[in-house]
């Protein structure tokens, strides 16, 4: 029995979790497998529950299971600038810190069906299959920071251990698929690069079947647009994987379409796709539930080990895909448009054979 704590989150969260559940249930019957759902308040719906982003009660549960499922969190019903006011990704932050998820991993693949919906060329992007590892709990987000009169600061500070537990995730990762590593860093301006850069290399001298590559931010961000299919696995710092893996998503042309794991050694997996709540959809039944799906299968690789099952979720969205179905923000002349129970519904049907 495999325990998963599902938040559903805010705007289309609900929705698109409500597929990615299914198609777990299919999964199941399909493999013999055998899963237990509960569900918990995060985000704006805590908020206006609870008052807080992440009720006590929801760390708790999240942190007893075996895995969380995230929908989308929050909306301009809830956003201020009010210091002393909660705000949803107060909830996420807390979370990651809370699971000590300090491994936040994003695929990146270009399905052959979708390569006409990125902006760049088809001969740049076709084959394009990277992952970016992004440090989660330390950087700039978690530094000192403060406001006095007209100045204001926020620290930049790593420890090499950070570091080094980062760069091992890269590395592991890395040996399983094409070998190759991009550290990425600003070390020719700042200190915690230097030490970055210098505890990367360290590190990866345990992994000699990996090639190790280092490479100033500005490059990557430049070479990611000019040759991404250079890439395999891309590790950096927070503020730098935010960035970088946000560009990096555009690859594929739509942010509906991509998963992230975010992962830690004590507490469980998280597991939610990179888009935002989308409030201005929510209810219509026109969001794209694939990037929640395929969070799914990054679930059942990495907290179940269970690769053939994950393979099976990503080998039925390619093949709806290549079949012509498509939500509204993929969708292209001579497809089939469908609904987010729709595509849902075709999924698990090319699951099931």
């Amino acid at each position: 029995m495999h325990r998963l704590t599902v938040l559903p989150g805010d705007g289309i969260g609900p929705e698109v979790v409500r597929e990615a559940i299914e198609v777990l249930n299919t999964v199941a019957s399909k493999f013999n497998l055998e899963f237990e759902t509960e569900e918990a308040l995060m985000g704006g719906c805590a908020i206006d529950a609870a008052g807080t982003p992440l009720p006590e009660t929801t760390l708790e549960l999240c942190r007893t299971g075996d895995a969380v499922l995230l929908g989308a969190i929050g909306g301009p019903k809830w956003d201020t600038t009010d210091p002393d006011k909660p705000r949803p990704e107060q909830g996420l932050l807390g979370l990651r810190k809370g699971l000590e998820l300090f491994a936040n991993l994003r695929p990146v693949k270009v399905f052959d069906a979708l390569i006409e919906s990125s902006t760049l060329k088809p001969e740049v992007i076709h084959d394009v299959d990277l992952v970016v590892v992004r440090e989660l709990t330390g950087g700039l987000y978690f530094g000192a920071s403060a406001r006095e009169g007209d100045r204001a600061y926020d620290t930049l500070d790593y420890q090499a251990y950070e570091v080094e537990r980062l760069m091992k995730v890269a590395f592991e990762l890395a040996e399983k698929r094409r070998g190759v590593v991009h550290s990425v860093d600003k070390a020719n301006v700042l200190e915690s690069s230097r030490l970055w850069r210098q505890t990367a290399g360290a590190t990866g001298a345990g992994y000699p079947d990996v090639e190790l590559n280092h490479m100033l931010v500005d490059n990557c961000a430049m070479q990611l647009i000019r040759n991404p299919k250079q890439f395999d696995v891309i590790a950096t710092e927070n503020l730098f994987g935010d960035i970088l893996s946000d560009e990096a998503s555009m690859l594929t042309g739509s942010l509906g379409m991509l998963a992230s794991a975010s992962l830690g050694e004590r507490y469980p997996g998280l597991y939610e796709p990179i888009h935002g709540s989308a409030p201005d959809i929510a209810g219509q039944d026109v969001a794209n539930p694939i990037a929640t799906i395929l969070s799914v299968a990054l679930m059942l690789r990495y907290s179940f080990d269970l690769e053939t099952p994950a393979l099976a979720i990503e080998g039925a969205v390619e093949a709806v895909l290549a079949g012509g179905f498509r939500t509204a923000d993929i969708m292209s002349e001579g497809k089939t448009m469908v609904g987010t129970v729709q595509m849902g519904d075709v999924i698990r049907r090319a699951i099931e054979g």
